[in-house]
Parts: C-alpha cells; sequence; structure tokens
C-alpha cells in the first residue's frame, strides 16, 4: 500500500501547525494567562516551549520520518533489545490512548466553539428560543455538538493524507491568522484595551517562581504543540526525505508560539474591554476570570454590549476558535487511525469510522459525568501524560535510537548539519538535560 506524503514543506507546516495551534492556544493560553500572573506566565511558557518542547518535537519528527510509521510501530522499529521493544509498544500504546482521550474531552469544548459560532446567526434572524438552546448548557447541546464535531474530524481524515490533512490544514491556517490578526485591531481600538495590554506584557516577576505557574506553562506548552502523544511522530512519518527538520521543527514553534502570544494579544484585552462595558472580568477570589467563563460568559457579554458590530465579532471570534479546533483535532485522530491501518490492514475509512465512534462514545461519557469526569481527563492528559509520554520519547531517542542513524536520517535533508549549532547540542541535550528538566518541572506539581 502506497503511504502518504506531505507535497511540500510548506504543507507540512500548515499541517503541522495546524496540529500545534488548537485550543489549547487559543483558549488554554489566554485563560492560563489570566489565571497565572499574565505576563509572567507568558514568559515561563516561551522559554519551556524553547528549553522543553522544540527538542521533545524534534525527537519525534526524526523517529517519525525514520520509521515512517505510527507511533507503536516506530517505537518498536528502533529498539535494538527485546526489553526496549516492549516499553516502546506500551509508550505508543499509551500515547495513542492519551490522544483518544483529548480528542474525547475536545470535541465536547469544541461543539460548544460551533455552537456558540451559530447562535449570533440565530439571534439576528430572530429564532431566539433556539439561539438560547445554543449557549446554554445542557446534555443535549453538549452530546448533539460533540458528534457533530467527530463526524467533521472522520470527514477529513478518511480522505487520507494529502487529499484530508493537508488540503484542509492549508485551507484552514491561513483563515486562522487572517481572522486573529482582524479581531486584534479591532478589540485595541476599544476603550480598556490597554489596562488589558499592559496586564499581559508586563510580568510580575515574583510570580515566575511558583511552582503551579510553572506545571501550567510547561503543560500549556507540551498541549499546545501536540507532544507526547504521537501526533507529530505520525506527521513527521509523512515528511520528505529531502526535508531539513530542524529547520521545519523551528517553523512549527515559532509558528505555535506565535499564534498562542497572539490568542493572548486578543484575549486579554477583550477581557478588559468588557470590564468597561460593564462585565465583571474578576473572580472571588481576586484573579481573572479564566477557564470557560471566560469563553463562554465574559467574552459572549463583550460582543453582547458592541451593538450591531458584536454580532458579526462574536461570529468572527467562534469561527476563529472552530477552525483552531479541526486543525488540531484532524492531527489526534490520524494517530490511532494510522496504527490501525499500518498495524492491523484496516482500511482508512473503515478505521477512521471505528476510531471516530469509540472517542465519541468517551465523549458522551465525559457528558453525562461531566463534573466529575472533564477535569479529571483534562488533568490527566495533558498535565500528566504529555510531559511523561514526551520525557518517555527523549530517552528513546537519547538512549535507544542509534546516533549514527539519527544523524544520517538528519543528513537527507541537510548534508551539512553535523556541522551545524543543532547537532552539536541538540544531542546531549534531548539525551541528559530534557528528560531530567521535564521531570523537574513535572514533580513541581506535587
Amino acid at each position: 500500500m502506497q503511504r502518504g506524503q506531505f507535497s511540500s514543506r510548506l504543507a507540512f507546516i500548515f499541517a503541522a501547525s495546524g496540529s500545534a495551534v488548537g485550543l489549547g492556544n487559543i483558549w488554554g493560553f489566554p485563560t492560563n494567562a489570566a489565571e497565572n500572573g499574565g505576563a509572567a506566565f507568558v514568559l515561563m511558557y516561551f522559554v519551556l516551549a524553547f528549553l522543553l518542547a522544540y527538542p521533545a518535537l524534534m525527537a519525534e519528527l526524526i523517529i517519525g520520518r525514520h520509521t515512517r510509521s505510527n507511533m507503536v510501530s516506530a517505537l518498536q522499529t528502533i529498539s535494538t533489545r527485546q526489553s526496549a521493544k516492549v516499553i516502546g509498544r506500551f509508550a505508543g500504546i499509551g500515547g495513542m490512548i492519551t490522544a483518544g482521550l483529548i480528542l474525547s474531552f475536545y470535541s465536547i469544548v469544541a461543539g460548544w466553539m460551533i455552537a456558540f459560532m451559530l447562535e449570533p446567526i440565530t439571534l439576528a434572524v430572530g429564532l431566539s428560543d433556539l439561539s438560547q438552546w445554543f449557549t446554554d448548557f445542557s446534555l443535549a447541546r453538549n452530546i448533539g455538538f460533540a458528534a457533530l464535531f467527530v463526524l467533521l474530524t472522520i470527514f477529513i481524515i478518511s480522505a487520507g493524507v494529502e487529499q484530508g490533512i493537508e488540503k484542509w490544514s492549508s485551507r484552514l491556517m491561513p483563515s486562522l491568522f487572517v481572522l486573529m490578526i482582524s479581531l486584534i485591531f479591532y478589540v485595541l481600538t476599544q476603550e480598556g484595551a490597554m489596562e488589558g495590554l499592559q496586564h499581559y506584557l508586563v510580568p510580575d516577576f515574583s510570580q515566575i517562581t511558583n511552582p503551579d505557574l510553572i506545571v501550567s506553562a510547561m503543560g500549556q506548552a507540551f498541549f499546545s504543540m501536540s507532544l507526547g502523544v504521537g501526533t507529530m511522530l505520525v506527521y513527521g512519518s509523512y515528511i520528505r526525505a529531502d526535508e531539513d527538520l530542524p529547520t521545519v521543527g523551528v517553523l512549527v514553534t515559532l509558528t505555535d508560539t506565535s499564534v498562542a502570544f497572539l490568542a493572548g494579544l486578543l484575549v486579554l484585552p477583550a477581557m478588559f474591554v468588557a470590564q468597561h462595558l460593564g462585565v465583571t472580568i474578576y473572580a472571588a477570589s481576586g484573579n481573572l476570570i479564566a477557564g470557560p467563563d471566560l469563553i463562554f460568559q465574559v467574552l459572549p457579554a463583550l460582543f453582547e454590549g458592541m451593538g450591531a458590530a458584536g454580532y458579526f465579532v462574536g461570529f468572527a471570534f467562534f469561527v476563529l476558535m472552530s477552525i483552531a479546533a479541526v486543525t488540531s483535532s484532524i492531527s489526534m485522530l490520524e494517530v490511532p487511525v494510522s496504527y490501525a491501518v499500518e498495524a492491523h490492514k484496516v482500511n482508512r475509512k473503515k478505521a477512521t469510522w471505528i476510531v471516530g465512534a469509540i472517542i465519541f462514545s468517551i465523549s458522551a461519557l465525559i457528558c453525562l459525568n461531566f463534573d466529575v469526569l472533564f477535569g479529571f481527563v483534562i488533568t490527566l492528559t495533558t498535565e500528566r501524560a504529555q510531559p511523561l509520554l514526551s520525557m518517555m520519547l527523549c530517552i528513546f531517542t537519547g538512549w535507544v535510537f542509534y546516533r549514527n542513524s539519527i544523524l544520517e536520517e538528519l543528513k537527507s535533508g541537510n548534508p551539512t548539519v553535523e556541522m551545524g549549532l543543532f547537532w552539536k547540542i541538540w544531542p546531549v541535550y534531548v539525551k541528559f538535560f530534557c528528560p531530567v528538566l521535564i521531570l523537574l518541572t513535572f514533580a513541581q506539581g506535587f
């Protein structure tokens, strides 16, 4: 069977950036910034993104392209000892399960985005009851829109690499940037925006050493870049052999962190614009409102206070959120689908529907037990599993994968890579420093 491949560097960057750029950036990053001291969190996020996330990203891309396979098979392929093969299999399955669990709660949140996107349209045409149903928290709405989002993701993935992932990422990512920058310019012209900008850009250095902030920033870096669960490894397996991996890795990291920064530039000033219009933006604890309340209460109240313009701004904002959600979900679904197709020889369309149905079942279960499971699954996957799985991938790259094999893989895209700064630093860094730093940062949360 002919294996899919990205047609160009730009196609890969769009796809990989699309995977990295999701709700983790546009919702998660600003809300984490709001919860953790604004600019102090931003600064720590950028530090950890390049100290830990980029080296881990490179590990996934190199393993992926070298093995041309899914996460489970890839870790077994680079292992020479039986014990390493067993551990690799468990780590690969763990990554696959984590990707599925992330997508299960992600589908619920993405469904909310689609519902809120439709709300201004129904309100504008006078369907007030339907509009109210879109925005009210209910079991029917949550399950219904989660199902819709999963179906949309299935539709894209079932078409394959070039006709599905590449085609839609190349359409959606430019749209996302245009929408986001347009909204930023609009929000920054409103009263109160400058106060929010100051909160976002002026750091309180006393918060930098806060363990909660450090763990949140690390979790955010790994979650927003889709690390540890095999998405970047699988996407790496679709990269052409003549591409310079360190360069494309830098471009993906820069794109991801830039979108996160732009999201904060949109959302934090928007909060203070909302305050100027009489909307409460501080919780009882004295901290800025974050999480779902920020996106689904504070910002809609802001849009409502803008009058007629608010309909358009609100619609554009939730279109932006929905696009970001789709570009990430297709990469998460691809992880278990690629395993089913390659390891078990299941037809791609059949595999996509089976895996999609399983993930939706988990989403429905979370909806039925929302108060217990929603926050638990998020913490388990993004703050616990992802950093630990990324640490395992770094260990495999540094201690199991032959150094000469890594060098030869890098040379296929850049014959002079051995002479550059990347090869002088990264192999030692990913072998010794990355696992220790990830573990130490992770331990801060306990």
